[in-house]
């Protein structure tokens, strides 16, 4: 029974540590009648998390780049006597990019808070404090030496916080428009579409939150399976602290189209890639789904000029997919690109071609006949010639209990709704106060089936600065979404996507009936 009872124990901490809450309590009376007491589980309880985390990677190294950093909570979340603090501290940095265009740059002259340009923050310095449920704080800087954040949220302000960063690179290599939803902590991260090609630079960040290192495998797959590279194993991270690596530096040969498996052999960290192209601007690539049988990639612009797929199979054997395209109207199948095959452990990528035909969609991936995991990208690419900028698509989860995303902007961000299935999805979306006032807007759409619904979230009253858009499933199938924030400049149509993930706002917490008579057995 001891052995039980260590079990009970040892789940409760793991929970604990997710930010959730685990109750243990003792039945308030004896079985009277003399049978076995007995441990007995209820179904579990959704709760708000306690504690949330988030971490930013240094965002670039070109004396040219403007970043804006916003964090926000929704109202409504923890009803906690806590108040709670959410707060980005600055990290270590380590080994820092090798890059022509570094210098000493200006600070920003937007929004209120503002990084000094007497050096790069110490480590442990706050750049960013969140004061309230409901209403965004934001940060900016240009400085070419701004370091990576680690950022965590308590009480009130932890259930579905969530940190934006997005940074305008006015020219060189990568640029472009470059955002990400900075990650919490994990073990294991997959990045189809990167690239070790000639003209490219993709970065891999690994953030270390904790106080003890963390030592991390980073592997790349090609067409032709692993691509064997012993600089890549065992790559220590110091606590608190970040390190990027250059894809190619792990690479004999240039690559167009690889995976990139981050998994971490101890310890967790928070991995972001970063991609700068010679010619088609630059972004991070998020990191994909978990691998599943299907998957389903939201938001690619009618307008986009170029669509490219990239899809590896984890799993120990092949996978064969269905592909098909949700637009507005409907779903169709791709002429000349019905099926995909992909061979296990290794990675498939194709040219889409005009599959949008003017009309922003989706795309859906289903296993034709089997049931082999695979993870997925899409490269998307909009303008012409030396007008060319560059975003990905990565397969995004089902929302679940709700997503929210910060840095919105009036006439510059776009929701993409996509119902997969056979069943119609109602979703709600409020869009928050501005970061310097206005009123929160809320309104509820309707997602038909087998089609993608796009568009302009709902404008704040009166909204200042820029706010926060949060997506709650009302009812129906299942509904996946991402964001797109537009910012054009000199004539480059910038942009970047996020995929609207879960913002682990809550918990399950299972409630557990501990007879504690039975430890004297």
């Amino acid at each position: 029974m001891k052995r039980t009872t260590l079990s009970l124990f040892a789940a409760t901490a793991a929970l604990a540590a997710l930010g959730g809450v685990a109750v243990l309590t003792a039945p308030s009376g004896a079985d009277s009648g003399g049978s076995a007491a007995r441990t007995a589980a209820k179904a579990p309880a959704r709760l708000p998390v306690q504690r949330s985390m988030a971490l930013c990677p240094a965002p670039t190294s070109s004396d040219v780049g403007e970043t804006a950093y916003t964090a926000f909570t929704p109202a409504g979340g923890a009803k906690s006597a806590k108040k709670g603090t959410a707060e980005l501290l600055s990290a270590a940095g380590s080994d820092k990019k090798d890059d022509s265009n570094k210098k000493d740059s200006k600070g920003s002259k937007d929004g209120k808070d503002k990084q000094d340009d007497k050096g790069p923050a110490p480590a442990g310095t706050s750049v960013l404090s969140l004061k309230e449920p409901g209403k965004p704080a934001t940060a900016t800087t240009g400085r070419s030496d701004a370091p990576a954040l680690i950022g965590s949220a308590d009480g009130a302000l932890a259930p579905g916080w969530t940190v934006q960063q997005s940074t305008v690179i006015a020219a060189g290599s990568g640029r472009g428009l470059h955002g990400l939803t900075c990650t919490a902590p994990d073990t294991s991260f997959w990045f189809p579409g990167a690239s070790t090609a000639k003209g490219r630079q993709d970065y891999v960040h690994l953030t270390n939150p904790d106080s003890t290192a963390a030592v991390v495998d980073l592997e790349l797959y090609g067409k032709d399976g692993r691509i064997k590279s012993g600089a890549g194993e065992g790559v220590t991270v110091p606590p608190r602290s970040t390190v990027p690596v250059l894809l190619s530096s792990l690479a004999d040969q240039p690559t167009e189209d690889v995976t990139l498996h981050v998994a971490a052999r101890s310890g967790r960290v928070g991995a972001g890639l970063q991609t700068a192209d010679d010619k088609k601007g630059g972004d991070w690539l998020p990191a994909s789904a978990e691998p599943a049988a299907d998957a389903v990639l939201p938001g690619i612009p009618g307008d986009a000029t170029s669509v490219r797929l990239v899809v590896f199979a984890p799993g120990s054997d092949d996978a064969d997919l269905k592909v098909r395209f949700a637009g507005p109207n409907g779903t169709i199948t791709p002429a000349g690109h019905e099926t995909l095959h992909v061979r296990s452990g290794m990675t498939a990528a194709v040219d889409l071609g005009d599959v949008t035909k003017g009309e922003a969609g989706s795309l859906l991936l289903t296993a034709d006949g089997g049931s082999a995991p695979v993870v997925a990208a899409l490269r998307v690419t909009r303008g012409k010639d030396d007008k060319q900028e560059t975003a990905f698509i990565p397969a995004v989860q089902q929302l679940g209990g709700r997503a929210t995303v910060a840095d919105n902007r009036p006439k510059g961000s776009t929701l993409a709704l996509v119902a997969p299935g056979k069943e119609a999805a109602q979703v709600k979306v409020t869009s928050s106060a501005g970061s310097e006032g206005g009123e929160p807007a809320e309104k509820t759409y309707t997602v038909k089936p087998g089609t993608t619904l796009t568009v302009e979230p709902p404008q704040p009253a009166g909204a200042k600065g820029s706010f926060a858009v949060t997506v709650e499933k009302v009812s129906g199938g299942p509904v996946h979404a991402s964001r797109m924030l537009a910012l054009p400049k000199d004539g480059v149509p910038m942009f970047t996507i996020q995929p609207l993930a879960d913002d682990r706002s809550s918990v399950k917490v299972p409630e557990a009936e501990q007879d504690l008579s039975m430890l004297n057995r």
